[in-house]
C-alpha cells in the first residue's frame, strides 16, 4: 500500500492534462485553492491574497511552498498541519446499523444551522446559511441523533473529480467537529467511516485530510482507521482566524478555556497580556494607560462588596429579593421539625451550602425529611451554613450580563447517559465524563458520588445496571457544567422579561460582570425564580455568543474595533452603535 500511496502522491501534485486550471471551490468557511492546478506562482499567490474578511482560505497540494511565500513573506505562512492519506482501495464499509445516532447528507438550512452551532462550539468557522453541502464538488454529512434529533457532529468531503477532473480520482475530508455536549462516542468516527464510503462507492481513489501537528488524539484516531502520513504542504493567510498558527507562542495556552477566551480576544486587539498563574487563571491586561487584573471573568471592577453578596446565597437572595427579583422560599434554620413543615408544604426542596461554587454540595428534587438530613450532612463538608428552599421545576437558565446587558443565555441541562446494552450505568458514565472532560480542557466531569446514586435510584437504577440500546437515564439533577451539564444556546429565544430579570438582579447586586440563574419553564415564557448570580462567570461556554468581546468591551472601551473591523470581525455594522 505504502507504494500506491507514493505513486498517487507524485500523481496528485502534478497538474494533469485536461485538468481545470487555476481550480478553487467555495466551502463555506473559505476557499480550498488547488495549487497543483496553478501553474503560474504568481497566479497563485494572488489568488490567496484575495481571500475574503471572516473567511479561511486553504491552498493545498503546494509543490514548492518556498516559492510561494516569497511572493508574499507578509502575508502568507506554511500552515504546521500535517496531512494524512486513505487508500480507498484497502477501505471496507462499515454498518452503523444499531447505533444511536445516524449519519445522512445535509438537507436544508435547519441542517446548515445545526452543523453551524457544532462548528461555533468548536470554535470553528459556522456555515453561511445559505449553504448548500449536497451540490457540486462540495459534501456535508451530519450525525444525528435518534431520539432528539439533534446534530451532533458534521463533516465536510470535497471531491477532486468534481472539482477540477483530478486524474488520480482523489478527494479530501475538511471541518470534521463532534458537539461538546454530544451524548455518545466515536461519532467523529462514523462520520470519517461514512465519508469515506460515500467516496469509495463513487470510485475515488483516495481521501486527504489534514490535521493540528499538535492534536495527539486526532492524528491517532486517523492512524487507527488507516490513514497514513504523507509529505502534502499547505499554504494559508495570516489573519486573526489563523493567528495561532504562525504568532508563536500563546501566552494564554496555560490557561484554561475561561482565562484562554479573554486573553486571546485582547491579544487580538493588541492589547498586552501577562498571565501571572496560570493555573488560578490570573492575568493582567494592559492598553494605553490602563491596566486591570483578572482572574478570568472577575476583574477589579467587579467590588469586593458585590462579591461578598455573590458569595452568601442567602445575602444574593435577600438584596435581588428587594429589587423585585422572584425567589423561591427557602428556611435557614434546618431543625428536623422546621424540615418536615417545610417539605409538608413545598413538597420537594433543593438543599445547598450557603458559600460555595461549581454545584458542590447541591441537592436537588428531595422530598424526604431522611434525604434533607442526609444532603445537609454532605452540604456541610462544603459550608457549615446550609440553605433549604422549595424546589420549582423547569430548566436551569444561565444569563451571562457585561456592563448590565444580557450578552448570551443558555440552557443548563443535567449529564444523561445513553444505554449501549453492554456497559453498566457506571461504565457510560465514567466514559461520558471522559468526553466531557475532554471536550472542555478538563472542566467538566460527572462525578459519581451519594447525588449521583441517589439520582439514579429514584429511577430505579443503580450503577451496576446494564441499560437497554438507546436507553436514556439522568444521572445528576444538578445542571452544573463542572458535574457534567450541558449547555444549549437560547439567546435569540429569550423572553424579554427574563432578560429584564437578570438585568435588575446585577444593578441590584451592583455587578458588571455576572452570570445569573434563573429556574424558568421554558426561555421564551416569562414565568421564573431566580436561584444565584455567579460573580465569575464562564465565558467559554456560551461560543458563539461573543461573550470575551463584550467582556474586553467593559475593561477597554477605546480597544472596541472601529465599525469597519468591527463588520471584519463578524459584527453587523448596524449592531456597531448599540456597543458604544
Amino acid at each position: 500500500m505504502a507504494d500506491r500511496l507514493t505513486l498517487m502522491q507524485q500523481e496528485a501534485d502534478t497538474p494533469a492534462r485536461g485538468e481545470k486550471e487555476n481550480a478553487f471551490v467555495d466551502c463555506g468557511w473559505g476557499r480550498l485553492i488547488f495549487a497543483n492546478t496553478f501553474r503560474d506562482t504568481a497566479t497563485l499567490v494572488s489568488t490567496l491574497r484575495s481571500e475574503q474578511d471572516g473567511q479561511r482560505d486553504i491552498a493545498f497540494y503546494v509543490d514548492e511552498p518556498q516559492m510561494v511565500l516569497a511572493g508574499a513573506p507578509q502575508s502568507l505562512f506554511l500552515d504546521p498541519s500535517l496531512c494524512y492519506r486513505l487508500d480507498l482501495s484497502d477501505h471496507a464499509p462499515l454498518s452503523t446499523d444499531g447505533l444511536p445516532f445516524h449519519i445522512r447528507p445535509l438537507k436544508d438550512e435547519a441542517d446548515a444551522q445545526g452543523a453551524s452551532n457544532v462548528y461555533a462550539a468548536r470554535g470553528m468557522i459556522p456555515l453561511p446559511s445559505s449553504f448548500n453541502g449536497s451540490d457540486g464538488p462540495v459534501t456535508l454529512l451530519v450525525a444525528e441523533d435518534n431520539n432528539s434529533g439533534e446534530i451532533l457532529g458534521a463533516v465536510m468531503g470535497v471531491d477532486h473529480v468534481e472539482a477540477f477532473g483530478n486524474a488520480t480520482g482523489g478527494a479530501s475530508l475538511w471541518s470534521l467537529a463532534v458537539a461538546p455536549s454530544a451524548p455518545h462516542g466515536k461519532v467523529g468516527e462514523y462520520l470519517v467511516r461514512a465519508l469515506a464510503d460515500r467516496f469509495r462507492a463513487l470510485g475515488r481513489a483516495y481521501l486527504d485530510l489534514t490535521v493540528m501537528q499538535d492534536n495527539a488524539e486526532a492524528s491517532a484516531l486517523y492512524e487507527k482507521l488507516g490513514f497514513v502520513r504523507v509529505p502534502v504542504f499547505s499554504v494559508k493567510c495570516r489573519n486573526r482566524i489563523n493567528e495561532r498558527l504562525y504568532a508563536g507562542t500563546n501566552p494564554a495556552a496555560d490557561l484554561n478555556p475561561y482565562g484562554r477566551i479573554i486573553v486571546e480576544e485582547a491579544l487580538r486587539r493588541g492589547i498586552h497580556t501577562e498571565v501571572i498563574d496560570a493555573e488560578g487563571g490570573f492575568f493582567k491586561l494592559t492598553y494605553g494607560g490602563r491596566t486591570v487584573a483578572c482572574r478570568e471573568s472577575l476583574s477589579e471592577f467587579t467590588s469586593a462588596v458585590a462579591m461578598s453578596i455573590c458569595d452568601d446565597k442567602r445575602v444574593t437572595r435577600r438584596i435581588v429579593e428587594a429589587a423585585g427579583v422572584r425567589v423561591p422560599r427557602q428556611i435557614i434554620q434546618a431543625d428536623p421539625e422546621a424540615i418536615r413543615a417545610f417539605l409538608k408544604d413545598a413538597r420537594k426542596v433543593v438543599v445547598k451550602p450557603a458559600r460555595g461554587e461549581q454545584g458542590n454540595g447541591v441537592s436537588v428534587g428531595l422530598s424526604t425529611p431522611e434525604q434533607v438530613q442526609e444532603a445537609i450532612a454532605r452540604a456541610r463538608t462544603y459550608c457549615a451554613d446550609v440553605v433549604v428552599e422549595e424546589f420549582h421545576e423547569g430548566e436551569d437558565l444561565r444569563l451571562v450580563v457585561i456592563d448590565y446587558r444580557v450578552v448570551a443565555a443558555a440552557l443548563r441541562r443535567p449529564p444523561r447517559v445513553v444505554g449501549n446494552g453492554r456497559d453498566t450505568i457506571y461504565e457510560l458514565i465514567k466514559a461520558q465524563s471522559r468526553r466531557r472532560s475532554a471536550a472542555t480542557g478538563g472542566e467538566s466531569t460527572i462525578p459519581v458520588d451519594a447525588e449521583t446514586e441517589a439520582c439514579l435510584a429514584e429511577n430505579g437504577h443503580t450503577l451496576d445496571d446494564i441499560l437497554p440500546e438507546g436507553a436514556e437515564v439522568m444521572v445528576r439533577k444538578a445542571a452544573n457544567l463542572h458535574t457534567g451539564g450541558t449547555i444549549h444556546d437560547v439567546t435569540d429565544q429569550t423572553h424579554p422579561q427574563l432578560i429584564e430579570a437578570a438585568i435588575r438582579a446585577a444593578r441590584a447586586i451592583d455587578i458588571p460582570v455576572t452570570g445569573i440563574d434563573l429556574i424558568v419553564k421554558s426561555p421564551t415564557q416569562p414565568d421564573y425564580v431566580f436561584i444565584e448570580a455567579n460573580e465569575r462567570p464562564g465565558l467559554a461556554n456560551h461560543e458563539p455568543q461573543p461573550t470575551a468581546e463584550r467582556f474586553i468591551d467593559l475593561l477597554f472601551p477605546l480597544s472596541i474595533p472601529a465599525p469597519k473591523d468591527a463588520a471584519r470581525d463578524g459584527l453587523p455594522a448596524e449592531k456597531w452603535s448599540s456597543l458604544k
